[in-house]
């Protein structure tokens, strides 16, 4: 991968389009070894970006999603308990001698998503996206910091783990909370725009492809428009794929049609902006009278 444009091209071969501003963050994300931070409104392509780019790599995808209480166990390691029960029970029975680093050593050792992506065997590195990193808790945070400076984790049982082909690190927040300074630090970072009219048109065009034109480029300029509305939430291109998808299916060829308000629910999730977007859907077929 010579240069952002040539990852915009690959990208582009697996469907994903980029500006130039995402080409170049991820360009040097890869090119750096350094883990890349993504953050934008919902629905902007941040889970995709990571995706797209393990497509684009030809590697595999190694996904780590993250909620409130996840835990060191759940996201780096932990030890087989079960196995190990089982050892000391045969070792007692047999009336062989059992230490503790009889027991914890690799043999017990249970992969999770970042240990996995850590010794991961190349010589492609893999792509490890973790996911709505805002979701976790402060002190997982915490947990992340020796692997996001050295792609290495420690054990304490048996020592540190460094990767020998270092994974492409993507990380992506809605920002829920703030996060730290110290995981900032480590990362290169990019917000994610909502894509312009022409852009956001080809993005539906390839992901439904049997729509009609007229409908496409419709429905991309309303959503746009309605994001400047007060809502709870704005629609993200996924919400507009969905409604350009159901409204293709219903035979709908443009918003002027009565299917159109009937589907609004596929773009707004609240009642409040289900009534917002109805007014200005109203407003928008008047237009076209």
């Amino acid at each position: 991968m010579k240069d952002p444009l040539a990852l915009a091209r690959r990208l582009d071969a697996v469907d994903y389009l980029v500006d130039d501003g995402l080409a170049m963050a991820l360009f040097l994300a890869l090119k750096l070894g350094k883990p890349l931070l993504l953050e934008g409104e919902p629905g902007v392509g941040k889970t995709t970006a990571a995706k797209a780019l393990a497509r684009a790599l030809d590697t595999p995808l190694i996904r780590l999603q993250c909620y409130e209480g996840l835990t060191a166990g759940e996201a780096l390691y932990e030890w087989n308990y079960q196995r190990q029960l089982l050892a000391i029970r045969l070792a007692e029975a047999q009336h062989t001698p059992l230490t503790d680093a009889d027991l914890f050593s690799a043999e017990f050792l249970q992969e999770r998503p970042i240990l996995r992506a850590v010794r991961h065997p190349g010589p492609v590195p893999p792509v490890l996206l973790i996911d709505e990193i805002d979701r976790a808790d402060d002190e997982f945070e915490a947990l992340l910091l020796e692997f996001l400076g050295e792609a290495g984790i420690t054990i304490p049982e048996l020592g540190t783990y460094t990767a020998s082909t270092p994974p492409v690190v993507v990380l992506t927040s809605n920002r829920s909370r703030e996060l730290h300074d110290a995981l900032r630090r480590r990362c290169l970072y990019h917000w994610i725009e909502y894509p312009q009219p022409g852009r956001a048109a080809e993005i539906v065009r390839r992901a439904v492809p049997g729509a009609a034109e007229p409908l496409i480029r419709t429905a991309t300029e309303f959503v746009g428009g309605v994001r400047g509305l007060e809502l709870d939430k704005a629609p993200g291109m996924a919400e507009v794929i969905d409604w350009v998808a159901a409204l293709s299916v219903l035979g709908a060829t443009d918003l002027a049609a009565d299917d159109a308000r009937w589907t609004i629910g596929a773009i707004a999730k609240t009642p409040d902006d289900r009534a917002a977007v109805a007014t200005a859907l109203g407003t928008h077929q008047e237009s076209q009278l």
